[in-house]
């Protein structure tokens, strides 16, 4: 035991490799980064980091034990999540094709857009609203809080930080990568108005798949 924690680095482990599946936050920190430069990336990541720390603080408060007493609760959430995941990725998809239309934008058009609230608050209503994360702590997380811990408040917030400094050093190389990208995909704009596309066929499919998503 480790601080406090059973099992603490099967927790770390696991953690890990969920963090490091493609899913909705991370794929749209990754392209945000790519399409609008490393700020606006960021400010992606600052949306995920507070929505996470959100669903967590709910779950420790209980939240698990109410999706599963009232379904039509998780089923609202659910399909709205699923809903606006359709939403982005239609949204991608048709910026993506108007782009391969018109492949003579000017410079200012393809430059980084600088400063990130449109992307904070996006990320942020993605992650709150992101099935494949609510299952996640409502699945994964709640195994290790222990209410019976000698400090439960302590258990928690070990884990959260864990949890979350973990998912930030991963978005952190995700907005790196994407950055380095976004030079090419001015250079070649086609090819970034296709993955464009590609990225909102993708979120059309995470949307499709989330909205058959149960609590098991």
């Amino acid at each position: 035991m480790l601080f406090g924690v059973p099992d603490y680095w099967a927790f770390v482990l696991a953690a890990l490799l969920i963090i490091v599946l493609p899913g909705p936050n991370s794929m749209f920190v990754v392209s945000t980064s790519a399409r609008r430069g490393r700020p606006s990336g960021f400010a992606a990541a600052a949306g995920v980091f507070v929505g996470d720390g959100a669903l967590m603080v709910l779950t420790y408060l209980g939240a698990a034990s109410v999706l599963r007493s009232h379904p039509a609760l998780f089923l609202a959430i659910k399909y709205l999540g699923a809903a606006y995941l359709g939403w982005i990725g239609l949204r991608l998809v048709l910026t993506g094709l108007a782009r391969i239309r018109r492949p003579r934008v000017t410079a200012a058009e393809v430059a980084p857009t600088k400063g990130g609230r449109g992307s904070f608050g996006t990320a942020l209503l993605l992650s709150l609203l992101n099935p494949k994360a609510i299952l996640f702590y409502v699945a994964f997380f709640v195994q290790f809080l222990r209410p019976d811990a000698e400090h439960p408040l302590l258990t928690f917030f070990v884990l959260a930080t864990t949890l979350q400094l973990l998912s930030m050093l991963y978005l952190c190389l995700l907005i790196v990568a994407g950055d380095a990208l976004a030079a090419r995909f001015r250079r070649h704009q086609r090819t970034a108005a296709g993955l464009s596309a590609g990225v909102g066929t993708v979120f059309l499919g995470f949307g499709i798949r989330l909205a058959g998503a149960s609590l098991g």
